[in-house]
């Protein structure tokens, strides 16, 4: 399906499917007289909520992005997001507010499979853009978010476009529900930098605890106290070091899992999660959970491991970490890795999982 946003007022069309309905809903709802939208957070940092949004601070963040990327009346865009989320809604808001016309793709992890045509703008997520690296080269302005963008992959879309002399420009996204998507963006390609950048009219700085804070009137009026540790560059750059949430204490040192998660997807390309699981002598116990498709639990344990993983395990076991605690106690593997609706990984639930595998390891 696609939509003309310039001419929005005399959309009609027919949905072919169930997606396509919850699309056009939403647009409807989007021009009613209410001033607000019904927003659910994804619910990777805890119970989903569903809150109210005010048009006005949608259209104002939708102008931040297509500002900053220079977008223009006419422009094809590409909606592959789920609608129920602020991502998925804010990519139709920002085809609304730049008059912009709407491509509508079912939501899966190869969204572009049937593309043929050259894509202005899109947003998606990193499964969908690892699923997607053979087409990515038709989008001009690629935004990724919804989890980080790991090591790997960028290496995977650098030596993807190298060699299609590709124009795209594509960047990593940092942002919230409740910053009504993203508030900064880093560059993954052509060149790639290290630390996110925000918008004009966004101010960040640290509490005690060294965690960001957001202060960004045209979205919210009030300053949003994240559990993000973060270091700052200038006043309007900063590099993300995880989640305070997820800080593993392990024998009274403090390790971030995202970090060293960042630096061992450089070395293998299957996706991985430092957990920590409760330990009597260590407090918790560091554990490294790889995702590959050759396990099937049914009934295995880790121990009977294939020949294959087992020297998997060893090539990961042999891996050099900058300090000694950083090397995990345990290596599992599992089939998949649990996420939630938007692709994020559920630490939680995958927490559990691995204590149910090895029923209660301590």
């Amino acid at each position: 399906m696609l939509i003309d946003l310039s001419k929005a007022s005399r959309i009609n069309p027919d949905s072919s499917n169930e997606f396509e309905t919850k699309v056009l809903d939403f647009i409807k709802e989007w021009f009613s007289e209410s001033k607000t939208i019904k927003v659910q957070s994804s619910g990777s940092t805890g119970k989903p909520k569903v809150f109210d949004i005010e048009k006005s601070k949608m259209l104002n963040s939708a102008e931040m992005t297509c500002d900053f990327l220079g977008l223009k009346e006419g422009d094809l865009a590409l909606l592959c997001l789920p609608i129920e989320y602020i991502s998925g809604k804010m990519m139709v808001v920002r085809s609304i507010s730049q008059q912009l016309k709407l491509k509508i793709a079912q939501p899966s992890l190869k969204p572009l499979e049937n593309l043929k045509e050259e894509i202005d703008f899109c947003a998606m997520t990193p499964l969908q853009v690892e699923n997607s690296l053979d087409k990515i080269h038709w989008i001009k302005n690629l935004i990724i978010g919804g989890a980080a963008v790991s090591e790997t992959l960028k290496t995977k879309i650098y030596q993807t476009l190298q060699r299609s002399n590709s124009q795209t420009q594509i960047f990593e996204t940092y942002g919230m529900s409740e910053t009504l998507s993203h508030i900064a963006l880093k560059k993954i390609f052509p060149s790639q930098e290290d630390w996110f950048t925000v918008f004009d009219g966004v101010d960040i700085s640290l509490d005690e605890r060294g965690c960001l804070k957001i202060f960004a009137p045209k979205l919210n009026a009030e300053v949003l106290q994240t559990n993000d540790l973060v270091e700052l560059k200038t006043e309007k750059q900063f590099r993300f070091l995880g989640r305070l949430d997820n800080v593993i204490n392990s024998g009274g040192a403090k390790i971030f899992p995202e970090e060293l998660e960042r630096l061992i997807k450089k070395e293998i390309p299957n996706e991985a999660v430092f957990l920590g699981i409760e330990d009597e002598k260590l407090g918790q116990k560091l554990v490294l959970v790889v995702e590959d498709k050759r396990y099937k639990m049914q009934g295995l344990t880790n121990d009977d491991l294939n020949p294959e993983l087992q020297n998997f395990k060893s090539q990961i076991s042999n891996l050099k970490f900058e300090k000694s605690f950083h090397k995990p106690k345990e290596i599992i593997f599992v089939e998949q890795i649990p996420r939630t609706p938007n692709g994020k990984v559920n630490r939680s639930e995958l927490r559990q999982l691995v204590k149910e595998m090895t029923h209660g390891l301590q």
